[in-house]
Formats: C-alpha cells, sequence, structure tokens
C-alpha cells in the first residue's frame, strides 16, 4: 500500500508533466530539461525562444486544465536508448540525460500526445491532478552549474484537495508578508549591497542591538553550561586546511587563497581547524576532559550568486559554534547535554516544534567501523534518553561520523536546519588529537562538532520570519517609544526615557511627526512593543498612558509600576 507522501509525490510529479506539455503547447520550439516533485509542489526547467513573463502562467494552467479534463492516461513504457534518441531529437537536455542513463533502455511515461523520459511515479490519468496552482518564474542554471546555460524554472503545487490548496496558499501570501528581507528594509535592521559584495550583510543599528542581545545571553548560557569562550583568526596558511581536509572535500566552496609573504593564506570557512590548533597547545590529561569550546566565530565561504538569499543564504556569516573533546566513556553524555542545550536555547526564541534526525553511517566515510557503530548507538541512547521523537536517516553521516540534525518548526509550519550535533572520527586522526589516561597510555581523542543556532545571520532571519517582526520584548531593539502628545511635554518624556534606561530598558522619544496618530503608527510600523503617551494630564499626575503592541491600550499607570511590568516581561523572555 503507498504511504500518503508517496501518493503526494505522485500527484506532484504527475503536475510537472501536465504542464510541460501545457508549456510546448502554448510554446513551440520549447526545450524542456527536467521537472521533479519537491516539498510542497513541483518544478520544470525550460529553454523558452522568448522571454517569460509570470503574466503567461495564468494561460499556461488553463492549458493544463484542458489536459486534466481529457482525462489522459499515464502509461509507462521502457524503450531502447536509440528510440529515445529519435524521440527527444530536438531536445540536447534529455538527449545528455539520455547518455547519461546505465544500460541499453530507457523508462519514460506517456500521457496524450506528451512523452517524457521518467521513472515514475504517477497516477492514474491526468484528472486526479485537480487542484493546482502555479506560483512563479525562477532562474536556474542546467544541472545547478553556473557554468552551464540559465533556464527558466516554473514553480508549482497540487494538492489532493482544495481546501488544501487554499490554505497553503493562504500560508504562501503571510509568508511574503513575513519575508525577512521586506521585514528587514521595513524595520531598518540590515542592508544587502550588491554592487560592494553579494551575499554580505551590513548589520544597522536596530539590527545590531538585536544580535548583541543574542550574542550576551549565547555566551551567559554557555558559560553556565561548563563552556569556555574562544576567539580566533580569520585567515592560516593553507597548510592548515591541507591537514585538516577542507581543501579535498570542500575547496568548491572556499574563497580563493591570497598570497601573503609569498606563502598562501585561507580565509577561514570553518573554525574547527583554530580550535585544534588551541588544544594542540599542550600535553591532555584524561583528567582535563572533557574540553568545551564555544565561538562566535566569522567564516567565509563561496556561495554561487544563484542561490544567494537574503540572510538565508550568504557568503560570510559567524557560526555559534562549539567543539567537546571528550573520552569514549564521556560520549553518550556529552551528546545528552548539548541535546537538552539546543532544546533549552530554542525554547527561549519561541521555538517548541521540531523534526529529529538520526544520521548514520554513509558508504564513504572514515573511521574504525566498531567506532561508527558505538557512535551511532551513543546518539540513539542520548535521543531516547531525553524523549525526542526521531526519525534515522540511514547513510547521511557525515564522512567524518554521524551526527543529530534538530529542524525546527517556525510559526507557519516551516522546517529549518539550524542544530546539529557531530561525532568526528577524522580530525582527530589527521591532527593526531590525544590526552594520556589514567593507564599512562595515549588515547585519541573524540571530537564533537555542535552549532544550536547555526549561523547568525540565517538564524536571525527565521527569527524574524517566525515573529513577524513583532520580537518578544526582551529581544525588540527598542522596547518602549515614548510619545509627547504636544512639544510641551517633551521635558517629561525625556525624563521618563532616562528613568527607563537607568533600568536597563530600551526607550527612545518618538517625536518626529506632529500628530499623535502618526507617532502611534509609526511605533506599530516598526513594531515597537510597548508604547508610553504623555499629555498635559500625565505630566500633571506624574504618569504615563501605555500601550500594548498585541494587547491594545492598558491605561494610565506610575513610571515604578510601567518598570515593574517591563522587567516581569524581560526575565520571563515572553
Amino acid at each position: 500500500m503507498k504511504s500518503k507522501t508517496d501518493k503526494l509525490d505522485a500527484l506532484r510529479h504527475s503536475a510537472s508533466h501536465i504542464m510541460a506539455q501545457a508549456v510546448l503547447k502554448l510554446f513551440p520550439g520549447t526545450k524542456f530539461a527536467i521537472g521533479p516533485s519537491i516539498e510542497n509542489g513541483f518544478y520544470y526547467d525550460f529553454e523558452f525562444t522568448e522571454k517569460m513573463s509570470e503574466e503567461a502562467l495564468s494561460g499556461i494552467e488553463h492549458e493544463m486544465g484542458r489536459i486534466i479534463r481529457e482525462e489522459q492516461e499515464f502509461i509507462c513504457e521502457e524503450i531502447t536508448k536509440k528510440e529515445a534518441r529519435g524521440i527527444f531529437g530536438g531536445q540536447p537536455y534529455k538527449l545528455e540525460l539520455i547518455d547519461g542513463i546505465e544500460g541499453d533502455k530507457v523508462s519514460t511515461y506517456r500521457n496524450g500526445d506528451f512523452i517524457d523520459l521518467c521513472k515514475g511515479p504517477h497516477v492514474r490519468n491526468t484528472s486526479e491532478v485537480k487542484h493546482f496552482k502555479l506560483l512563479k518564474l525562477a532562474g536556474a542554471y542546467w544541472r545547478g552549474d553556473e557554468k552551464n546555460k540559465m533556464l527558466t524554472r516554473i514553480y508549482g503545487t497540487v494538492f489532493p484537495s482544495e481546501k488544501e490548496l487554499e490554505e497553503y496558499i493562504r500560508v504562501l501570501e503571510l509568508a511574503k508578508e513575513r519575508d525577512h528581507r521586506k521585514l528587514g528594509k521595513e524595520m531598518d535592521l540590515f542592508s544587502i549591497h550588491e554592487d560592494i559584495g553579494p551575499g554580505l550583510i551590513y548589520w544597522h543599528p536596530r539590527g545590531a542591538m538585536i544580535r548583541k542581545v543574542i550574542e550576551d545571553f549565547w555566551r551567559e548560557e554557555h558559560i553556565k553550561n561548563g563552556y569556555e569562550l574562544l576567539f580566533t583568526p580569520h585567515i592560516a596558511k593553507i597548510d592548515l586546511w591541507n591537514t585538516s581536509g577542507h581543501t579535498g572535500f570542500y575547496k568548491d566552496n572556499m574563497f580563493s587563497t591570497m598570497n601573503i609573504d609569498e606563502m598562501e593564506y585561507q580565509l577561514k570557512p570553518m573554525n574547527c581547524p583554530f580550535h585544534i590548533m588551541i588544544y594542540k597547545t599542550g600535553l591532555k590529561s584524561y583528567r582535563d576532559l572533557p574540553l568545551r569550546w564555544c565561538e562566535l566565530g566569522t567564516v567565509y565561504r563561496y556561495e554561487k550568486s544563484g542561490v544567494l538569499h537574503g540572510l538565508m543564504r550568504v557568503r560570510g556569516f559567524t557560526q555559534d559554534d562549539a567543539h567537546i573533546f571528550c573520552r569514549e566513556d564521556q560520549l553518550q553524555e556529552e551528546i545528552i547535554k548539548t541535546i537538552e542545550f539546543v532544546i533549552f536555547i530554542l525554547k527561549t526564541f519561541g521555538f517548541e516544534e521540531y523534526e529529529v534526525y538520526l544520521s548514520t553511517r554513509p558508504e564513504k566515510c572514515v573511521g574504525d567501523l566498531k567506532m561508527w557503530e558505538k557512535a551511532e548507538e551513543a546518539l540513539k541512547k542520548a535521543l531516547i534518553k531525553t524523549g525526542l521523537v526521531y526519525e534515522v536517516d540511514p547513510g547521511e553521516g557525515v564522512f567524518y561520523g554521524p551526527k543529530i540534525d534538530i529542524k525546527i518548526k517556525d510559526a507557519l509550519m516551516r522546517t529549518w536546519q539550524c542544530s546539529t550535533i557531530q561525532v568526528d572520527f577524522n580530525i582527530p586522526e589527521r591532527f593526531d588529537m590525544t590526552y594520556v589516561d589514567n593507564d599512562g597510555r595515549e588515547k585519541r581523542t573524540i571530537m564533537i562538532h555542535r552549532a544550536l543556532l547555526g549561523s547568525l545571520e540565517r538564524f536571525f532571519g527565521v527569527l524574524l520570519e517566525h515573529h513577524g517582526g513583532r520580537f518578544p520584548l526582551w529581544l525588540a531593539p527598542v522596547q518602549v517609544d515614548i510619545i509627547p502628545i504636544k512639544e510641551e511635554q517633551a521635558g517629561y518624556a525625556v525624563s521618563i526615557m532616562n528613568k527607563l534606561k537607568e533600568n536597563g530598558i530600551r526607550a527612545r522619544i518618538n517625536d518626529k511627526d506632529s500628530k499623535l496618530g502618526k507617532k502611534i503608527w509609526s511605533s506599530r510600523q516598526m513594531n515597537v512593543p510597548y508604547m508610553a503617551i504623555a499629555g498635559d494630564k500625565e505630566v500633571k499626575e506624574g504618569r504615563i498612558s501605555v500601550r500594548k503592541l498585541t494587547g491594545g491600550d492598558l491605561g494610565a499607570m506610575e513610571i515604578d509600576n510601567f518598570i515593574d511590568i517591563l522587567k516581569e516581561e524581560i526575565f520571563l523572555k515572553k
């Protein structure tokens, strides 16, 4: 019996074929490439003979509707490569795919007058694809290689019912409103200057304040949890990256080297080799372990221009990195502590739902198989002990060890990969990392890589969209806007601001506009959690009228009472 996921995958895959069929009907001479099902939908890549715009999508949808009403049956056929080359003679992308298929035969699916290279699965006939919507156009390099031709990708979605489709479209509209690039500009949080460096983030004062609050919290909690802080350089000689294996396994994501004193230096793509160099500055005893070292370390990775996306995909970013150096008998306990720490941190930022995966040994790997088994068992037992529901992701561990990935769900129920816990056998071997055990013999150190937030930039983008720009009070860059109704109350407003600041509250005076309504509107636009309004009555009574962004009018109160409310909310991080 097919699972619900399998059926949905077949539905989406079928929709991509119907879309390609419609495109070829409406735009003769179009070259078509690939069209898989993806999470929440499907896409197909085309090379058009004319420039396409999103206005064309409605026409394509109309033609798809005609094909669907014809109830065309999806028929699987296995043909020889020679026959396939004859069928797809004018389609260079299909011919390239045929050449890459092993064996003498290829699988195809036919519906109506349309045929495509395909292994399936598909629905029985086109009439089952009823509830669909084409979403947008995008550029996509053939085979994801920027050296190849740029194709036009059409995205769409399809669901078994009209209700599910409508709900998905509703969430998409909400996502547009919450887009971190849009909110970042409206709230004056950050900018990206493509003309002088794509993928590099400029933090504005308000965004930098939120980042400072995040970093302060991060460092304080790490110290409480037995971590020690590190700071390391941004570059090193290429020899370090040769030893770590990055030049062999990761070269395509590294920037070009620079020549300094006739020697090659490399911008760091990772922090781990630097932490290892600190570890190796002195002999370590079994009594010294575990060592928990953490760093908010900025790294630089070359990402293709086509995949850069606001804060989510950048070229320079700060990892909330940590490495735990431990003995084999300490491994499980350290993993448990790390999982508990991850959950505490994520919940504090408002993330309550997760998808958890245990990724096991891939085909190509390094290290002793017995050690892999021990590490996987330690990860599994730690997940069970912490009570997290998880799925095993067979063969998806990294080449140097198994890992746990925790994907958070945001307010729109989208998943984001942030937290990871990885056991590493490779780097300790490459750098000959050891400790002296209680029997006087040298033993190999085990290394755990872990990130709680991932990168600060990406996590900030996720956090911004999760809260829709309405950060909880403890994170808000400005916590209180003090609004004098008239110029006569300006002095009183200053005294209120000073008292708030004396109590650690981030406050400012909003007096740029002359009218009260505009002042209130501008505070709401900037998502300031509280407004303290001062008019003649408030000055006379020594009070303020308080409005909450998410709670309406709280009425007049004394400033000390207001401060108590703010402090409690900040303490609770709600």
